[in-house]
Order: structure tokens, then C-alpha cells, then sequence
């Protein structure tokens, strides 16, 4: 059994904004069985075309996706919350093995179990190609860089 995650629903804006940066964090450590823990035994996911069920399956994807994502950094932002659940707001830069750098554009709906941990994620990204000198994440987020005055831009 896991540990339950706080904040609980039902969120408020303190909540909601913490529960999208612990979100960061753990996605920007890029340890799947880390950010595996995160959701219940029996999350159901939408990560663009792929639909997932589970932790082993989840681990697995994020494995691969890694792999795959080399250099990955990720930004993430609260759009809004209601109760027991939260819409994100992020971007992550990647490189793959050719050395081609992309930004992925994305949304994502979660909805949380009691206990803190995700029950639903549904993602829908799009990836932009772009150059090297356009990056604009070096690491995770600095502390100078959080909190709510500093959103991540549109384009």
C-alpha cells in the first residue's frame, strides 16, 4: 500500500498550486518508479494516443519515454481546480539521440483519489521542433522561479 499524498481534495488555490509543483518536481527527477507513486494502484492514463492502467504500466511508459526524451525539463502551471480535481498547463524540452531538440506543449486533467494520489491523468501534447539556443529550461525550477508570479509563456 502507499502512503497517501498530501494536499487532499477538495483543493483550494494553495493546494492546487502545491500539488502542480510537487508534480514538477517529481517528473523533472525522470525516476519512473518515483513519480509512479504518485498515482493509485489503479490510475487509468491518456498520454496522447497511449492509454495506460496501473503502476506497472505507468512505470514502464515512463521508462520508455525517457529513454526516448533525452535532457528532459519540465514546466507545469495550475489552469484551475475544482474539489477533487486539478487542469495543468505545461511544457518540457527533450532532445532525442540525433541530437534534435523539441518542445512538447501540453494539458492535463487530473482527478485524486481521497488518500492525495492521482486516480485520472489525461495529457494531450504537441511537440515543436526547435534549436538548441531557443531552450529555455536548463534544470528544474529554481526556487527565485516559483510560485505564482511566474506562470510559463503561451508560445
Amino acid at each position: 500500500m502507499t502512503a497517501a499524498r498530501p494536499p487532499f481534495p477538495p483543493f483550494d488555490l494553495d493546494t492546487a498550486r502545491a500539488k502542480v509543483q510537487a508534480a514538477e518536481d517529481a517528473w523533472n527527477t525522470r525516476d519512473p518508479q518515483r513519480v509512479a507513486l504518485a498515482y493509485t494502484e489503479d490510475s487509468t492514463w491518456r498520454n496522447r494516443d497511449v492509454f495506460l492502467t496501473g503502476r506497472d504500466e505507468i512505470v514502464t511508459f515512463l521508462t520508455a519515454k525517457w529513454e526516448r526524451e533525452l535532457d528532459y525539463v519540465l514546466r507545469k502551471s495550475l489552469w484551475s481546480f475544482h474539489q477533487d480535481r486539478i487542469a495543468v498547463r505545461f511544457q518540457y524540452e527533450w532532445h532525442d539521440a540525433q541530437g534534435r531538440w523539441f518542445r512538447s506543449y501540453g494539458n492535463e486533467l487530473w482527478e485524486f483519489a481521497d488518500n492525495g494520489l492521482m486516480r485520472r491523468r489525461e495529457a494531450s501534447i504537441n511537440d515543436v521542433p526547435i534549436t538548441e539556443g531557443d531552450r529555455r529550461y536548463f534544470g528544474p525550477r529554481p526556487e527565485s522561479e516559483r510560485g505564482p508570479d511566474h506562470d510559463i509563456p503561451l508560445a
